[in-house]
C-alpha cells in the first residue's frame, strides 16, 4: 500500500478518535482535541490527493477509498452535532440537515459501486470537492465554537446565541451545496442510474 492510500486509511482511523473526543463526557479537553484531530484529518485529505497526483501514485483503490474516507469523517461530524445541544437544549444541528448530507453521500457511494461493477471508476468532480471543502470548513468553525464555549471560557449568553445562529445558517448553506453537488453528479452519470431502470 502506497503512502497516499495509507494516509487515507489513517483518516478513517482518526474518525474514531474524533468521535470519542467529541462525545465522551469525561474526555480531557475533548472539544479542543476533536478540533485538532479534525484539522489533521482534513490536511491528510488534501495531502494524500496532492501526493498521489504529483508522485504518480494514483490507484483504483485510492480513487474509491479517498472519497469514502471523506464521507465517513464529515458524516460522523454532522451526526455528532445532532447529539450536541445549543443554549436552549435543542440539537446543535437539526437531524434533517444531517440526514440530507448523509443520504447524499450514501447515494453517491452507491452509484460509485454500481459503476465499479461495470468497470468504470467515477472520479470526484470539482463541485463535489467544493462541497467537501465547504463541509470541512463549516465543521471546523462549529468545533471552534464548541471548544470556545466549553473549554476556552466563552460560555456567555451572547456568545451562545451568536454561535448557534451562525451554526444553523452555515450548515443550511452546506446542505444546499450538498444537494446541488449530488444532483449534478447523478445527472452527469444518469446513464448508469437508468441502465437497469
Amino acid at each position: 500500500m502506497n503512502l497516499p492510500n495509507r494516509l487515507t486509511v489513517g483518516r478513517i482511523a482518526l474518525t474514531a478518535v474524533f468521535v470519542a473526543a467529541l462525545l465522551l463526557p469525561h474526555f480531557p479537553w475533548g472539544k479542543t482535541v476533536a478540533l485538532a484531530v479534525f484539522i489533521v484529518a482534513s490536511i491528510t485529505d488534501w495531502y494524500d490527493g496532492w501526493l498521489a497526483r504529483t508522485q504518480k501514485q494514483e490507484t483504483t483503490f485510492g480513487a474509491l477509498l479517498d472519497p469514502v474516507a471523506d464521507k465517513i469523517l464529515t458524516c460522523a461530524a454532522f451526526i455528532c452535532f445532532v447529539e450536541l445541544r445549543d443554549q436552549n437544549g435543542n440539537a446543535l444541528v437539526q437531524a434533517w440537515m444531517a440526514l440530507v448530507i448523509v443520504s447524499r453521500d450514501f447515494l453517491v457511494t452507491g452509484l460509485r459501486l454500481v459503476a465499479r461493477e461495470r468497470g468504470v471508476v467515477l472520479q470526484a468532480e470539482q463541485l463535489g470537492k467544493h462541497k467537501t471543502a465547504s463541509q470541512m470548513i463549516v465543521i471546523i468553525i462549529i468545533l471552534i465554537g464548541l471548544a470556545a464555549r466549553e473549554e476556552w471560557g466563552f460560555d456567555t449568553v451572547r456568545f451562545n446565541a451568536m454561535f448557534c445562529t451562525a451554526a444553523f445558517w452555515l450548515v443550511l448553506v452546506t446542505v444546499v451545496l450538498t444537494v446541488w453537488s449530488g444532483w449534478s453528479f447523478f445527472w452527469k452519470n444518469r446513464e448508469l442510474v437508468l441502465h437497469d431502470a
